[in-house]
């Protein structure tokens, strides 16, 4: 019995990939720490760890669910838990629908504001998985979601949305765009052979390079201005304008060799994220 929980628990981590929580997590802390000025308390930290794993949960089982047909014919994808039967769909709804509730529950303890945004919050992130079988912008959505979690952070602490915190999303949103981007190279004959929606499927490699690396000097801009907005000092800065580097270096790997794609994809950004977490937390502990 105890076996069959193990393997269980480790097809569900399989099927939504805990790990990549990553990516998120670290900007809404950021934003919870320079929406508080500091320590937040343990309280919204638990909470803040929850909303986060529960919207992430509930958006990649919306995005495993409906991609079920797409990834029994993609080689890269066909031995998914959600392919291969490891999982069933009346399973992965269940799991989806817990972790809507969880959400919403979270946000109903936090504050009005954070109840009010819960379920458009939700919406957002489940129509990621759904844009790329009609449009390229597919991408973008899917930068948008990673991109509500500063968002979701500053209103956890202050019920309010300030400009600083609209900065931090869209460099988020940018960031992430960025690499996706990048990483949908390897679906590029894939996805043109099936008629699914992206812009390496659309444009060619050379052009979704340029867009992606666009996207990520985007991302340097935004965040710059979050820094100025939000008042912060000079090593916020240096997380800004030092992600840049990070960044460059992501696309200079990707363009040397395609099988970097993962390297840089989970890698580097894993190392990003926290990074500029750890420099946000130390700009406010001189400042």
């Amino acid at each position: 019995m105890l076996q069959r929980v193990i393997q269980k628990a480790k097809d569900f981590n399989e099927l939504v990939m805990f790990e990549h929580s990553i990516f998120s997590l670290p900007f809404i802390f950021i934003a919870m720490v320079v929406a508080a000025n500091g320590w937040f308390g343990f309280w919204l930290l638990f909470m803040g760890i929850l909303a986060a794993l529960s919207a992430r949960n509930f958006a990649m089982g919306v995005n495993r669910y409906a991609d079920r047909d797409i990834d029994a014919l993609n080689p890269r994808t066909a031995d998914r838990p959600n392919v291969d039967g490891r999982l069933s769909p009346g399973i992965i709804l269940l799991f989806i629908g817990v972790n809507a509730v969880v959400f919403i529950a979270v946000a109903y303890m936090i504050n009005p504001l954070a109840l009010k945004l819960s379920v458009p919050i939700l919406f957002i992130l489940g129509s990621y998985s759904y844009f790329k079988r009609f449009s390229s912008i597919a991408h973008v959505i899917l930068g948008v979601s990673l991109g509500l979690a500063p968002i979701a952070g500053v209103v956890a602490v202050t019920a309010t949305i300030p400009l600083w915190s609209v900065f931090l999303s869209l460099g988020v949103v940018f960031w992430v765009a960025g690499f996706d981007l990048l990483y949908s190279l390897q679906d590029m004959e894939f996805d043109k052979e099936k008629g699914l929606h992206s812009i390496p499927s659309k444009y060619g490699s050379e052009k979704t390079l340029l867009i992606s690396a666009l996207f990520h000097t985007l991302t340097i801009l935004f965040w710059a201005l979050f820094v100025y907005e939000a008042g912060l000092g000079y090593i916020a800065y240096i997380a800004a304008f030092g992600s840049a580097f990070v960044l460059a270096f992501e696309q200079n790997l990707v363009r040397r060799d395609f099988t970097q794609i993962d390297r840089a994809f989970f890698t580097v950004n894993g190392y990003l994220g926290v990074a500029f977490f750890v420099l946000i937390v130390l700009d406010r502990i001189v400042s």
